[in-house]
């Protein structure tokens, strides 16, 4: 049966904020909670970027969900740090903390002055820390000489069990080389075909474990002001890739989503006013294969989506 949690996306709310937001939420009858970790937002309209790894370990304690958050280690993250803090929160929440690892946004990474990779080296240094992270996890003192270096590292702190290693990705191509290393697959929402391809390629490749999907959506009380609230807050956020990975500035993502009209917003976030429909796009989610959906509401005031939801969607998603 398909879970149904809520999305922290800390590039629009204050931390402070978002932790009264998930106890809410559990209260509303969400079985689940994720995390975005980014070092800046999308836009200046988005205006924060707390530190997830602080937020998660407050956010574990205030409920009983199981929590996830997507990182991308070895530019902005050394991998043991990245182990070092998995490792942690798993150790104090056994069985309620996963990861996904991605190749990230120049948005995030390039703060660290370093040059922001082709692709493909991303992409191989992402594997390098998928190993590092596991052998730490898994007790063993690592070196590694590579993409990145790693010099007679121990994790101290563990859990019993390691935590899941999810592989993020958008499109089929990262699914299916997720399915080599990862534990489970997540994506953002996109046309069901395509959803249909990822979930495909991911286990006609050996995946294993769940595949989960970040659902953004806007709702508000009309149309025309869950419209309003998905243009102000996401419409930085329509640009496929290599755009939204190679850009370094919300000033950058700002100036170029300047003419971005209300309809590609609507092609990258479900927006409707009618409740019954945001069920029937959560099920149809469902209905493809999710074995998780997060739902992600694109506004920055959360309290009344998650009241909503909670009393007239979920329980059509029971």
């Amino acid at each position: 049966m398909t879970v149904f949690g809520w999305h922290a996306s800390h590039e629009q709310v204050h931390p402070r904020a978002l932790l009264d937001d998930v106890i809410r939420a559990e209260q509303a009858g969400f079985g689940a909670a994720m995390s975005s970790d980014h070092f800046s937002p999308w836009s200046a309209r988005q205006g924060q970027s707390g530190f997830a790894w602080s937020w998660l370990g407050a956010a574990l304690q205030a409920t009983d969900l199981s929590f996830g958050v997507v990182n991308a280690p070895g530019q902005r993250y050394h991998p043991a740090i990245v182990a070092q803090a998995i490792g942690t929160l798993a150790a104090m929440y056994p069985g309620r903390f996963w990861a996904a690892l991605g190749t990230g946004e120049a948005s995030n990474e390039h703060i660290t002055g370093g040059g922001w990779p082709r692709k493909d080296l991303r992409a191989a240094r992402l594997r390098e820390c998928v190993d590092v992270i596991r052998a730490l996890l898994a007790g063993e003192e690592v070196s590694h000489d590579g993409l990145v270096t790693v010099d007679r590292a121990r994790l101290w702190t563990r859990p019993d069990e390691p935590p899941a290693l999810v592989g993020a990705a958008v499109s089929v191509e990262t699914a299916a080389w997720c399915a080599e290393w990862a534990d489970g697959l997540i994506t953002v929402n996109a046309p069901h075909e395509h959803l249909r391809k990822m979930i495909a390629a991911y286990r006609d490749a050996g995946g294993r474990g769940p595949v989960c999907l970040q659902a953004h959506l806007s709702w508000a009380a009309t149309d025309a002001e869950a419209e309003a609230i998905a243009y102000e807050q996401w419409r930085s956020n329509v640009f496929p890739p290599p755009v939204c990975w190679d850009l370094e500035l919300t000033d950058h993502f700002d100036a170029v989503s300047a003419e971005v009209p209300a309809s590609r917003v609507a092609a990258t976030v479900d927006i409707s006013a009618d409740l019954g429909w945001h069920a029937a796009r959560l099920r149809s989610y469902a209905d493809l294969g999710f074995d998780r959906v997060y739902l992600h509401h694109v506004g920055q005031e959360q309290a009344a989506f998650v009241d909503a939801f909670g009393a007239k969607v979920l329980p059509q998603l029971a």
